[in-house]
């Protein structure tokens, strides 16, 4: 059976408590998790992490992307969660990954400035298209790094 491929973009506030330790601790834990769970799912994706937000790209056959999607809804580490997009796609743009990570270098963190900064980030101005395409390229750009897969 064929089944039509989805992707599903959203950002949320970061809700991790403690310090810069505790969190990088439970961002490694999200990925361990998140690439298990999605390899069995038959989900791919990329996760963008800056300290004051995620921003996450789901991809796969549409009850997968939305059970996914729930499980992600009632973490309390995430919060204010906006969905920008769930559309149909032909393929998949993280198709060698369960879960691409991007955002952890400076460099990363100088991108995503404006999503980091409440005072500059405004969701309503940010389209599906530019946080895909701005994940996309920040997941090649870190392609050999070996914590990416």
């Amino acid at each position: 059976m064929n089944r039509r491929l989805y992707r599903l973009c959203y950002f949320s506030e970061n809700r991790i408590p403690g310090d810069a330790d505790q969190v990088v601790a439970e961002i490694r834990q999200i990925l361990s998790m998140s690439r298990h769970n999605n390899a069995a799912a038959g989900i791919s994706g990329a996760l963008m992490f800056n300290s004051g937000c995620f921003v996450q790209i789901l991809e796969g056959a549409l009850p997968n992307v939305e059970e996914t999607f729930e499980l992600i809804q009632r973490d309390e580490r995430h919060g204010a969660i906006t969905v920008v997009a769930l559309e149909p796609i032909e393929s998949r743009s993280f198709e060698h990954w369960s879960m691409a990570f991007v955002g952890a270098s400076l460099d990363d963190a100088e991108k995503f400035s404006g999503i980091v900064d409440p005072s500059s980030f405004n969701p309503s101005q940010m389209s599906a298209d530019h946080l895909h395409e701005l994940l996309c390229r920040l997941a090649l750009e870190q392609e050999d790094r070996s914590e990416l897969r």
